[in-house]
């Protein structure tokens, strides 16, 4: 009987610990989805940029990058969370105020008197773009968000190549 209650005993707890964990990721998924969208959104505005011909090759670069004097527009080094200025691209020298999300109040539905507008403050992006070749570059884009649980990090990596 002892030896079947110990038994019982270590699977509990082992039952307990996967729980605990299970907890702690359901807690943190909605902010590290958030980092993730704003990861892609980065990405997507960097190669709408390009297409669009708004930037040239050579200003599709960090302001001083890997040579330290990339010459680019995109600004180094992790910053906060800011929406896009009059270029429509984030990291940059003309980004607006910090970003809000507006998340529904208690009723549960969006776009009623009680929902809820919090900012993006414990969240900051970095790009980083560097030469892999004179057409082709790497864009390195990573979200932190700091929460309860620490710090958590995305980073989404791609190729962009200057033929549109």
């Amino acid at each position: 009987m002892l030896v079947a209650i110990s038994i019982l005993a270590v699977g509990l707890l082992g039952l307990a610990g996967v729980l605990a964990a299970g907890l702690t990721r359901l807690t943190t998924a909605p902010s590290e989805l958030i980092a993730r969208q704003k990861a892609a959104e980065a990405i997507e505005s960097v190669y709408a940029a390009r297409d669009t011909r708004k930037l040239t090759w050579a200003q599709v670069r960090n302001v001083r990058g890997g040579s330290g004097s990339d010459g680019g527009i995109f600004l180094d080094g992790p910053q906060p969370m800011k929406s896009p200025g009059a270029d429509g691209l984030v990291n940059t020298a003309d980004d607006g105020a910090v970003e809000t999300l507006i998340e529904p109040g208690p009723d549960n539905l969006l776009g009623t008197a009680d929902d809820v507008s919090k900012a993006l403050s414990e969240y900051t992006r970095e790009i980083e773009i560097r030469d892999v070749s004179s057409t082709l570059r790497q864009v390195r884009v990573t979200v932190r968000v700091t929460g309860i649980r620490g710090v958590r990090v995305v980073v989404i990596t791609t190729l962009i190549s200057s033929y549109a």
